[in-house]
């Protein structure tokens, strides 16, 4: 009989999870209309009043049903999420801006040319790929890109940051038509080659997408456009971000490696000294997480991510800004510091950096 009841209840409940399925996907169907109308009306993609209230109302009607607000608030920011992600690639490819155009991502088979590569496919760009690790499957491949100019609208390189270098110089030899940038996230060894196309005539900037290759939605993303001594080809490679909802930030091109040393190498260096010191404790992860609290599990979940990416690619940036040793500098004396008022016991000291640090951080917030 508990047995014959167990499976009741649980065919009711696969049957729930059926419905509730066919709601979402209703929802979805229900988003992209909307979408379709607010691209007519020549309105933007989100509408964050409009979010603010779904939410509200989402928590308000959870708690009269029983029901976490928070769990209510959690699922409908997902079925807002997959909502605007659809929303906004629908606006890319309706909109078209590479029509009739051909576009080259010279280390495309790589994750984030692979990226820009169905990025500009959705906006009708005709893409080919030129990558010494192989094809991209479902891009036509070009063998020797030096011998390919003329052939492209725009040109977009997504190769190391030495490598990248290299590619720029051999353009400006080549005198490249077309809109050119790179994507590197470090520009001090790329600001020479840049100088030397842009005085060529070429139309060349450099960007900078601050998010990995495995995002889908650009709401709440920013990609960096560094004048590097052609405004128009700023302002075409500003345009391809046009349909999406990504802020763009235009900055100088010799601030860029200040900023970055404390954004991205900063970050990554605290997540692999978090790491490195965990492995070198000797302790069992296994064990760890049994005992594990919600700052440690974050913490963890932020590391694990970092230990995931390109080791080359995380020691280019760490030692190719000039400004790297900087921000690691600042880390140092950070952590030295709180050795010091531990060492001391010195609570007063602590308790006063603690509240610095919350005040800088809730200024910074606005």
């Amino acid at each position: 009989m508990r047995r014959m009841k167990l499976e009741d209840l649980r065919t009711e409940l696969s049957a729930i999870d059926r419905q509730i399925l066919e709601l979402a996907a209703r929802r979805q169907s229900l988003a992209e209309s909307i979408g379709e109308v607010k691209q007519s009306a020549g309105q933007p993609t989100r509408d964050f009043s409009r979010e603010k209230l779904v939410l509200e109302s989402a928590r308000e009607q959870a708690g009269a049903l029983g029901l976490s607000p928070d769990l209510a608030a959690a699922m409908m920011r997902l079925l807002i999420e997959a909502s605007l992600t659809g929303q906004e690639r629908a606006r890319v490819r309706a909109e078209g801006r590479g029509q009739g155009q051909s576009a080259l991502v010279i280390g495309g088979a790589g994750k984030m040319g692979r990226w820009f590569a169905d990025f500009l496919e959705s906006q009708g760009f005709a893409v080919s790929v030129a990558d010494p690790a192989g094809p991209a499957p479902g891009y036509a491949r070009v063998e020797d890109w030096k011998s390919a100019a003329g052939r492209f609208d725009v040109t977009v390189i997504a190769a190391p940051i030495a490598a990248s270098a290299a590619i720029l110089n051999e353009l400006a030899t080549l005198e490249w038509p077309g809109l050119v940038f790179d994507i590197g996230s470090l520009k001090s060894p790329l600001i020479e080659p840049l100088s030397r196309l842009a005085e060529r005539g070429v139309e060349v900037t450099s960007v900078h997408p601050m998010f990995g290759p495995d995002t889908r939605l650009l709401s709440g993303r920013h990609v960096l456009f560094l004048e590097s001594g052609s405004p128009t080809a700023t302002a075409a490679a500003r345009e391809l971000f046009a349909s999406t909802m990504a802020a763009q930030i235009e900055m100088p091109l010799a601030e860029h490696d200040r900023l970055i040393a404390y954004v991205l190498g900063l970050s990554h260096a605290l997540n692999i000294a978090f790491f490195a010191a965990l492995e070198e404790s000797g302790e069992a992860l296994p064990r760890l997480a049994e005992v594990s609290s919600t700052t440690f599990d974050a913490q963890l979940a932020v590391a694990a991510r970092v230990a995931a990416e390109n080791p080359a690619l995380y020691f280019e940036i760490q030692s190719g800004n000039p400004h790297g040793p900087e921000a690691l500098g600042a880390l140092r004396s950070a952590v030295e510091r709180i050795g010091r008022i531990i060492a001391e016991s010195d609570q007063q000291a602590f308790v006063a950096l603690m509240e610095r640090g919350r005040e800088y951080l809730a200024r910074q917030r606005g």
